[in-house]
C-alpha cells in the first residue's frame, strides 16, 4: 500500500491499482480502494457515467420480479443495500412507494402477496414502510387508472440520481487520494515484470501493480483487444430503453405495471414535471454508444403504460428518450429479461487483471467490497471494509433531513427560488454552500445560462466534478436538458469552451463525443 511513485525512467507514475471504466462499478471500486490507503488511478474514455450508469431506470431496489426466478441471494443483498445507500446519500437517494395494480389475467393475488411478504422480510428493512393492500376506489393512486383495476398493492423501494451517484463516488475517491482522469483512454496494456504498463491517450505511460477492468459494455473488448487476455466469462449485451413524458399523474408514488409478456414496466414521477417510463429488455449487438430507442420499443412502452391508464398517451407526449446497454453475465437463459443481474468477478494472470461482468447499480458498493476481497492477497495488511457506514459527499445529514437542509439554505441565501433550492439540495446536499460561497444576491452567481443554471454553478462543476461538455452538465450532473432550449445549450457550449480544456482524442473518445447525440437528448418544448 504505497503512494503512486515516479522513480522509473519513462514512466510517470506507479499505482497500486489502475481502473479502466468510470461507471458505477469503476468509481465504487476506486472509492473503496482509496479509502483503504491504496494508490488508485481511474481512467474513463469519456465522461463519468457516460454510458450504462446514466441510462438506468433510476431505482435502488431489490427486484421484486427476481423472486420468480429464485434469485434470493441477489434480492436479499439488494434489499439490504437500499437503506445503506439511503443513509449514505440522502440527497440523491429517496424513499419511493410503488403501486402495483392487480391484473386478474396475470399473476394471481396470492402469489403477489407471498412475494411482497418475502420482500418485506428478506433484507432487514428498518426505515422503509412495509407493503400494504390498496383499494383504488378510495385512494388517489386509483384516479389515473382504468376502472377495472379496483385494487392492488403498495410497497417500498428507493429512487436514485444514477449519474450523480457515480460522480459522488468519484469525488470521494479523489478526496481520499485517487487520481480520476476523464476523457482519457487506456490505449495499450502490457504485462512487464511484476506490473502492468499502460499507455494512455494523452501519450503518458503509467504502471500499476493490479489492473481492474470495469469497462462495462466494453469489458470483453478491452480484455482481448487492449490487455491481450482471453475473456473467461461470456457477456450478454441487453439494451434497456426509456422514455420521459409530461407528467401523467399528480401524486408522488410510482406505478409498476405487469405486462402479458412477463415483463414489468415502471411509471415514475420524474424531475417534478415529468414521468419516466421504462424499461425494455432486448438482446443487443453492436456499438454500445450507438444504442437508441427504437420505434418498436417506444410503442411497447406507450402501450404497456397506456393499457392501465384512463387517459391514453401518444408519442407527442415524449420529451426525451434514452437507451443503455447492460453487460450481463450470459447464464444461458432463453430471454433477455430473465438474464441474471448478478455480478461475476474474474481474477486472472500475473500481474493480475480483475474483470467485472454484470451487476446492477443497487449492489455496486457490495461489488466493490467483493472486488477488494479478491485483491486482498496482493496487498498485505490491507484494511478491512469501511464503506457501509460512510456518507458520500454532501450526504452527511439524516436520511429524512433534506427539508431541513433546504430551509437552512433559504435562510442563508434568501434570493434563491424554492424550486432552485430544492434542486441544489437534491443534487449537492451539504456541499451546496461550497458552490454558492459568499453570494449575497442572485447577481453574485453570474448570468443565467438557461433554466436556473448560473455561470457560478457551471464553473464549480468544472472545478469539482470533471465537467467538459454541455451533455456532462445537462444530462449527467443534472437533468436540466429537459428544460433547456437549443440557443441556451449553444450558450452553455460556448461558456464551457472558454473555461475547460479540450477533451483528448483517444481510443474511443472521438466516437464518444460524436455519438452523444445518438442518446436522443431533446430540449423540452
Amino acid at each position: 500500500m504505497l503512494p503512486a511513485t515516479h522513480d522509473e525512467p519513462g514512466v510517470s507514475a506507479i499505482f497500486d491499482i489502475a481502473i479502466v471504466g468510470g461507471g458505477i462499478n469503476g468509481t465504487g471500486i476506486a472509492r473503496d480502494a482509496a479509502g483503504r490507503g491504496l494508490s488508485v488511478l481511474l481512467l474513463e474514455q469519456g465522461d463519468l457515467a457516460g454510458a450504462t450508469s446514466s441510462a438506468s431506470t433510476k431505482l435502488i431496489h431489490g427486484g421484486l420480479r427476481y423472486l420468480e426466478h429464485y434469485k434470493f441471494r441477489l434480492v436479499r443483498e439488494s434489499l439490504a443495500e437500499r437503506e445503506v445507500l439511503l443513509r449514505a446519500a440522502p440527497h440523491i437517494v429517496w424513499p419511493l412507494r410503488f403501486v402495483l395494480p392487480h391484473h386478474t389475467g396475470l399473476r394471481p393475488w396470492w402469489m403477489v402477496r407471498v412475494g411482497l411478504f418475502l420482500y418485506d422480510h428478506l433484507g432487514g428493512r428498518r426505515i422503509l414502510p412495509p407493503s400494504r393492500v390498496v383499494d383504488f376506489r378510495n385512494d388517489p393512486a386509483g384516479v389515473p387508472l382504468r376502472p377495472e383495476f379496483a385494487s392492488g398493492f403498495e410497497y417500498s423501494d428507493c429512487w436514485v440520481d444514477d449519474a450523480r451517484l457515480v460522480v459522488l463516488n468519484a469525488r470521494d475517491a479523489a478526496a481520499r487520494g485517487a487520481d480520476i482522469r476523464t476523457y482519457t483512454g487506456c490505449v495499450s496494456a502490457r504485462a512487464e515484470d511484476s506490473a502492468w504498463s499502460l499507455g494512455l491517450s494523452t501519450g503518458e505511460n503509467v504502471r500499476a501493480r493490479v489492473l481492474v477492468n470495469a469497462a462495462g459494455p466494453w469489458v470483453s473488448r478491452f480484455l482481448s483487444g487492449v490487455a491481450g487476455q482471453n475473456a473467461p466469462t461470456r457477456v450478454r449485451m441487453v439494451k434497456g430503453s426509456h422514455i420521459v413524458v409530461r407528467r401523467l399523474f399528480e401524486h408522488d408514488r410510482c406505478y409498476i405495471f405487469q405486462n402479458r409478456d412477463g415483463r414489468v414496466c415502471f411509471a415514475i414521477p420524474y424531475e417534478r414535471d415529468f414521468t419516466l417510463i421504462g424499461t425494455t429488455d432486448e438482446d443487443y449487438e453492436g456499438d454500445p454508444y450507438a444504442a437508441f430507442v427504437s420505434p418498436a420499443e417506444e410503442a411497447y412502452l406507450l402501450s404497456a403504460v397506456g393499457s392501465y391508464l384512463r387517459t391514453p398517451i401518444d408519442p407527442s407526449s415524449i420529451v426525451w428518450r434514452y437507451a443503455g446497454v447492460r453487460p450481463l453475465r450470459d447464464d444461458g437463459t432463453s430471454s433477455a429479461q430473465e438474464a441474471t443481474r448478478d455480478y461475476v468477478l474474474e481474477l486472472e494472470g500475473s500481474p493480475p487483471v480483475l474483470s467485472v461482468f454484470g451487476g446492477k447499480i443497487t449492489t455496486y458498493r457490495r461489488l466493490a467490497e467483493a472486488a477488494m476481497a479478491k485483491l486482498a492477497g496482493f496487498f498485505p495488511r490491507l484494511p478491512g471494509a469501511w464503506t457501509e457506514g460512510a456518507s458520500l459527499p454532501g450526504g452527511d445529514f439524516p436520511w429524512d433531513g433534506a427539508g431541513a437542509i433546504r430551509n437552512s439554505l433559504l435562510d442563508q441565501y434568501p434570493f434563491l427560488a424554492v424550486e432552485t433550492a430544492d434542486r441544489f439540495v437534491r443534487s449537492y446536499g451539504t456541499l451546496t454552500g461550497e458552490m454558492l460561497g459568499n453570494a449575497r444576491t442572485a447577481a453574485d452567481l453570474g448570468g443565467v445560462v438557461g433554466a436556473d443554471l448560473t455561470e457560478r454553478e457551471v464553473g464549480w462543476l468544472v472545478q469539482t466534478e470533471w465537467v467538459r461538455t454541455a451533455d456532462d452538465v445537462l444530462w449527467r450532473r443534472s437533468k436540466l436538458g429537459l428544460r433547456f432550449r437549443a440557443e441556451e445549450r449553444a450558450a452553455l457550449d460556448d461558456l464551457l469552451k472558454r473555461t475547460t480544456p479540450g477533451p483528448q482524442s483517444p481510443w474511443c473518445v472521438i466516437d464518444y463525443l460524436a455519438k452523444e447525440g445518438r442518446r436522443q437528448t431533446a430540449p423540452f418544448a
